[in-house]
């Protein structure tokens, strides 16, 4: 059976879009929200704005294992889309390059969400979609790395419920800080 390559999860999140992407769209601050991610740091100028181009180092751990990836941000359009590229990994510094997956957030207004006391009077609905760039890779191969590297699962799987996790995080981070 051919290996799954793509995952989306939506959440509809009590805030405007341009704030939930000014959120999502710094790097470093997705250690908040992400089971696996510790944040990250941008390589070069960092003026606190994504933008397309922009690289950024990863520090991700899962149990012991700890690892840094490369990225490059492909899409950065302000209350609509972020997406990047994660083409290099390495335990202490990305070494291995090479395609290995793309992250894309996408921002929609859902109306006027929860204008009540403490709601944010708008509504964002969020999806965050992971893309297995690993297309050279024999099926086969994937599904035996993967089932190592994720004790059992394959990477859709897993990334699946971290990608549930991530948002039902998100979701609640923003929504008790834009009610506060």
């Amino acid at each position: 059976m051919p290996r799954t390559l793509t995952v989306s999860r939506s959440i509809l999140i009590q805030a405007p879009p341009a704030a939930v992407y000014e959120e999502v769209s710094h790097p470093a601050r997705m250690g908040r929200w992400s089971p696996e991610n510790l944040g990250a740091t941008v390589i070069g100028a960092d003026d606190g704005t994504a933008r397309v181009g922009m690289v950024f180092e990863g520090h991700n751990k899962r149990g012991a294992v700890r690892w840094t990836t490369r990225c490059t941000v492909t899409e950065a359009e302000p209350g609509r889309r972020f997406a990047f590229r994660v083409h290099a990994i390495g335990f202490k510094r990305p070494r291995l390059r090479g395609p290995i997956a793309t992250w894309e957030y996408r921002f929609e207004d859902a109306g006027p969400g929860d204008a009540g006391p403490g709601g944010a009077g708008a509504a964002t609905r969020v999806t965050e979609t992971w893309t297995d760039d690993r297309r050279s890779w024999p099926d086969s191969v994937a599904g035996v790395f993967d089932r190592i590297a994720t004790r059992g699962h394959t990477f859709a799987e897993f990334q699946a419920g971290n990608i549930d996790r991530t948002l039902r995080n998100l979701k609640r981070d923003l929504e008790d800080r834009h009610a506060a």
